[in-house]
């Protein structure tokens, strides 16, 4: 991965208006990923594109739309819409590629562009390498003839039609009428269709987060700051409050009581539920390096695996496509069900948490703690140079602190930021104390040594 010029751990990303996130590399992607997935036969080729609501969203946009057109490529244009609702509309009208231009969680300084396959996953490294290696091509290579230049089109419909498919996703047998939901969209992506759902199936929402201006994305507010959030379920003693992030693919919950659960615990919920409904497979679930302990245990408990991948909702996607997996996701509240999406979806994850809700019968802080989380401390490094994990007195650090969290029961995780000059030290075990200790020794090396 260190051989990347452009794309990261989840598409190109960056500040707006500086390198990458700058017009000429939106273009440049444009007629790199139009070349590339413009095949031979003579029929019309599409991309679709969607977005959050960031200013720099109408600077992107354009740039690449000129790309893909100049490519020969035809371009629908979705407006707002959540990253998840991008990667089906690119499979559901047999695009070729699908687009989104979005940071997710960053704050609005910052944009990304994320390209999906035909298929609505997110492309390979391979395929993202090949991009990149066209990019730098001159501009005036491979364009399409005057006559075959891209068509370019707004669609309006787009976000009614990912409304029905997430609508789609909750059990026909049940609604949500009765139900007092909050709901933080960030003012992201979601802030049309996410309360539109959640209303349409029978809710009596309250929302937040839904005047987006360009430059309140994620400000104070959605599934990063869940504070509002917990203080606006209490204000309207609402049963469940419901955050996502800018580009609605993470989703936090919190209690009646605004107590906030994470992405492991509601993988634990939605997991152990569809188990004993007979509706999971692969007989277990797909999380990172840093789902806790507790989850890892809690499956375990009912006959379940609990399977890891390093950091990315990508790693997460491809084990759970290779093992048959149909619940996976991060701790961030990154969820993945693959029954009912191709990627992350925010809203749809939530809407199998309302399901066991409704169900049950039960309270939301009945139902948050599936199980209790093993303290779990984790520091971040900054370094300004050179490879601190390669030095001798870092690496014997770590070896006695592994060594001794492993006999205790518990692990070390030690890893360098995909996009930061930080190393990031995690340890987790039953002793809180060990723990904390452990974490500052190795710590104290790497910043010795950085």
């Amino acid at each position: 991965m260190g051989d990347r010029r452009y794309f990261g751990t989840d598409g190109i990303r960056g500040r707006a208006n500086s390198h990458p996130m700058t017009p000429e590399v939106a273009l440049r992607v444009g007629l790199a990923a139009g070349r590339l997935f413009m095949s031979s036969d003579d029929r019309r080729h599409l991309v679709v594109i969607g977005k959050d609501t960031r200013l720099s969203g109408y600077m992107i946009e354009p740039a690449l739309v000129a790309g893909f057109a100049s490519a020969g490529m035809d371009v629908r244009l979705f407006g707002p819409l959540p990253t998840p609702g991008v990667a089906m509309m690119t499979r559901s009208m047999r695009a070729d590629i699908g687009v989104m231009i979005s940071a997710s969680h960053n704050n609005y300084a910052d944009n990304g562009i994320k390209l999906f396959g035909p298929d609505g996953y997110k492309l390979s490294d391979q395929v993202e390498l090949k991009i990149e290696s066209m990019m730098d091509q001159a501009l005036g290579e491979g364009l399409a003839p005057p006559d075959k230049l891209g068509r370019v089109k707004r669609i309006d419909d787009a976000q009614a039609r990912y409304v029905e498919i997430a609508k789609a996703s909750f059990p026909k047998s049940l609604n949500l009428s009765g139900l007092r939901i909050v709901v933080d969209c960030a003012n992201g992506a979601a802030y049309k269709v996410a309360p539109t759902a959640l209303y349409e199936l029978g809710a009596e929402v309250f929302e937040i987060g839904v005047e987006p201006n360009g430059v309140n994305i994620n400000a104070e507010c959605g599934s990063t700051h869940p504070d509002q959030l917990a203080e606006s379920v209490r204000l309207h003693r609402a049963d469940v409050g419901i955050a996502l992030d800018g580009d609605a693919d993470r989703v936090i919950i919190c209690d009646e009581k605004g107590q906030v659960v994470d992405g492991d615990q509601i993988m634990a919920l939605v997991a152990l539920d569809w188990a004993q409904r007979g509706l999971l497979v692969g007989g277990g679930v797909v999380a990172t390096v840093m789902s806790n302990l507790g989850l890892e245990r809690a499956l375990a408990a009912a006959g379940l695996s609990l399977e890891r991948t390093k950091v990315g909702d990508r790693y997460v996607m491809e084990r759970m496509r290779e093992g048959g997996f149909n619940v996976g996701g991060e701790q961030s509240g990154h969820i993945i069900l693959h029954d009912h999406a191709t990627t992350g979806d925010g809203l749809m994850s939530a809407l199998q948490v309302l399901a066991v809700l409704v169900a049950s019968g039960r309270r939301m802080s009945d139902l948050a703690r599936q199980f209790e989380p093993v303290p779990q401390k984790l520091v971040n490094v900054r370094y300004a140079a050179g490879k601190p994990l390669e030095d001798a007195k870092v690496k014997a650090a770590m070896a006695d602190a592994e060594a001794t969290l492993t006999a205790a029961g518990g692990r070390l995780l030690v890893r360098p930021s995909g996009t930061e000059k930080l190393i990031r030290v995690m340890a987790e075990g039953d002793d809180e104390a060990l723990v904390k200790k452990m974490v500052d020794q190795v710590a104290a090396a790497v910043k010795a040594a950085g």
